[in-house]
């Protein structure tokens, strides 16, 4: 749903020089700006990343887009993008945000946990799912994620933005009866289809978690399910509904290459099987359970 802007709170590590901004919902935003560094394109594989890891039941920040006004950029002379030794203001309009999981002011985020707490993480075996998705998806990057403490009977894609309305594939496993425990968020899909170039290089080393353990227990490609079911599967329809979603202001130019871009990875679902058996020849010392 589009939002308001209402406050910076603060700027934000990586490349794409993301704001972290309160909005006028009372939520918390984590926002990229059009004219950010990385190119526009990468708001468009946000979009499309967090919209489809919410079908696919992988925990991931609920999307937003979120609207700087004249008014807010005036009044707020802060946010900016460092373009060599120029301060860039945002432009007005739409902007991509991911939704923080709470007040900052009281909701404390780990993008590292030491693996006595990893191995805990209530939602671990999520990490699989996200490779799957990664490698169908031609991610360039590795694995973004981050940890935060809350409650269990609230873990699932939406876990830290509110109760879920349902649970999909995957949430089981992360399921609890009670108490508190760390939940891991997938971050920053910028650079799905190799970032700004909208192409997939099917690198078998790409779209890992950086630390080893997250794998230590797989055991083969029953391990990857049932998210490999679901993307094999994958309905036509919510890939229309995700591209009406997106503003215009970020495909303009790009209506051509987005549609032949997203005929190609719709084609190219059934090849995840392959292309995780090919991350497994690659990297064998990440998978030691793999037989």
């Amino acid at each position: 749903m589009p939002v308001d802007a209402r406050r910076l709170i603060r700027k934000m590590r990586g490349g794409a020089q993301a704001h972290l901004i309160e909005a006028v919902d009372g939520h918390f935003y984590v926002v990229k700006f059009v004219n950010n560094p990385q190119h526009k394109r990468v708001l468009i594989n946000e979009w499309i990343g967090a919209s489809f890891l919410r079908y696919l039941g992988l925990s991931t920040p609920e999307p937003a887009i979120v609207r700087f006004s004249p008014e807010f950029i005036a009044q707020e002379p802060q946010p900016y993008l460092q373009i060599g030794s120029r301060h860039v203001p945002p432009e007005p309009g739409w902007h991509f945000g991911s939704r923080y999981p709470g007040d900052p002011r009281r909701t404390v985020v780990y993008d590292f946990l030491p693996d006595a707490l990893l191995e805990r993480v209530v939602n671990r075996a999520e990490f699989a799912g996200m490779l799957a998705f990664d490698q169908w998806t031609g991610n360039a990057d590795s694995r973004q994620a981050i940890f935060f403490r809350a409650r269990l009977n609230e873990v699932g894609p939406d876990a830290g933005s509110k109760p879920p309305q349902r649970h999909g594939a995957g949430a089981h496993a992360a399921l609890q009866p009670a108490g508190e425990g760390f939940v891991a968020q997938m971050i920053d899909h910028g650079f799905l289809f190799e970032g700004p170039h909208w192409r997939f290089g099917d690198s078998p080393l790409t779209g890992f978690y950086h630390r080893p353990l997250i794998y230590r227990n797989v055991t083969g490609l029953s391990d990857f399910e049932p998210w490999i079911e679901r993307i094999v599967h994958f309905p036509e329809a919510i890939v229309d509904q995700t591209l009406k979603q997106i503003p215009p202001s970020w495909t303009s130019g790009d209506e051509e290459a987005l549609e032949k871009l997203l005929g190609q990875l719709w084609r190219r679902r059934k090849r995840v099987p392959n292309l995780l058996e090919a991350c497994r020849a690659a990297r064998a010392g990440v998978f030691p359970a793999w037989r």
